[in-house]
């Protein structure tokens, strides 16, 4: 299960961001999905949890950047064109995260 579990995961981080970003951005799509993959540094927050991995832990509301008031943050940022692209990146990351906590 395990397997399967890594398998979803890294393909909503990475194929799905592709995918949406060749979808919606046609002509800015390397740029845009450069950006979905840099939205990943959020997850730099792990580094201070203890173990800094745990499979079966659910990162949302555990790690501060995937906090329901982070979350909240990037729902807001949708709301400016100069940080929608990122927003979006933040936010598919969040939901990627939280597929997680029911697998």
């Amino acid at each position: 299960m395990l397997e399967v579990k890594f398998i979803i995961h890294y393909s909503l981080h990475f194929l799905v961001p592709l995918g949406l970003a060749i979808l919606l951005f046609k002509s800015k799509w390397k740029q845009v999905y450069l950006i979905f993959l840099l939205t990943m540094l959020v997850d730099l927050d792990h580094l201070i949890a203890n173990p800094i991995y745990n499979p079966n832990r659910c990162s949302i509301n555990f790690h501060p950047l995937h906090s329901y008031y982070a979350i909240a943050l990037y729902l807001f940022l949708l709301f400016f064109k100069k940080t929608r692209v990122v927003a979006i990146g933040l936010l598919m990351h969040m939901i990627a995260d939280g597929i997680d906590c029911f697998l």
